[in-house]
């Protein structure tokens, strides 16, 4: 277990839903609040914090702010073709009906957002199979910049490790120019994927050492 301060990093528990739902839809757009944005952002959590903790709970840790609130998360999977298999199975037809796939286009923000739920095989590409796990990093605004987001990336790559996986990667939004920043802090690099366009990018990095500047 890693502590920063007053605030430490610790396993989730299943009372701890609700918060990561919160702290997903108030930085769900590209680093900012994401309700202004959307019709319902309720979208953006069933989609990229949710699954992750009904599927991999043991790979889902929460920064609690020391009055057992959390305030940020990281979570992913080891394996990213099976997670993707499961999101299909045992995580889609859960929400499928809050959250219906766009007929055509998407015409909204939660449209795009719904498409991409209704899509879990999108996150096997061929280019980033030498990074099997995958994850995903928030924290509350009042909570970045304290080396809190270090403590929780840590935590994530020692379970990685203590699983036998060799690299882990992330999809992210360019235009989330800070979170750019923090991520080439912690070692982490570009991975060229044709496919992605001008405005994703995918960053990728080993698990054999843990992060050692602040972020």
């Amino acid at each position: 277990m890693t502590s920063t301060a007053t605030a430490t990093v610790r396993p989730y528990r299943p009372e701890d839903a609700a918060a990561l739902d919160d702290i997903c839809v108030r930085t769900g757009h590209n680093g900012q609040d994401s309700r202004p944005h959307y019709t319902d952002p309720g979208v953006l959590p069933a989609t990229f914090a949710a699954p992750y903790a009904h599927l991999e709970p043991g790979l889902t840790f929460v920064l609690d702010d020391g009055a057992g609130h959390a305030v940020g998360y990281v979570l992913g999977t080891a394996d990213t073709p099976r997670f993707a298999a499961d999101f299909r199975t045992r995580w889609l037809p859960a929400v499928a009906g809050r959250y219906p796939a766009p007929a055509g286009t998407p015409g909204s923000p939660d449209e795009v957002i719904a498409q991409l739920l209704h899509r879990p095989e999108r996150m096997v590409v061929p280019e980033l199979a030498a990074y099997p796990a995958h994850l995903h990093i928030d924290l509350l605004p009042e909570w970045q910049g304290r080396g809190h987001g270090r403590a929780l990336m840590h935590t994530f790559l020692r379970a990685l490790r203590e699983q036998g996986v060799p690299a882990v990667h992330l999809v992210m939004a360019t235009a989330n120019t800070p979170a750019r920043a923090f991520y080439d802090r912690l070692g982490f690099h570009a991975i060229d994927v044709p496919s992605f366009g001008a405005d994703t990018a995918a960053l990728g990095r080993g698990t054999d050492a843990d992060p050692k500047t602040s972020g």
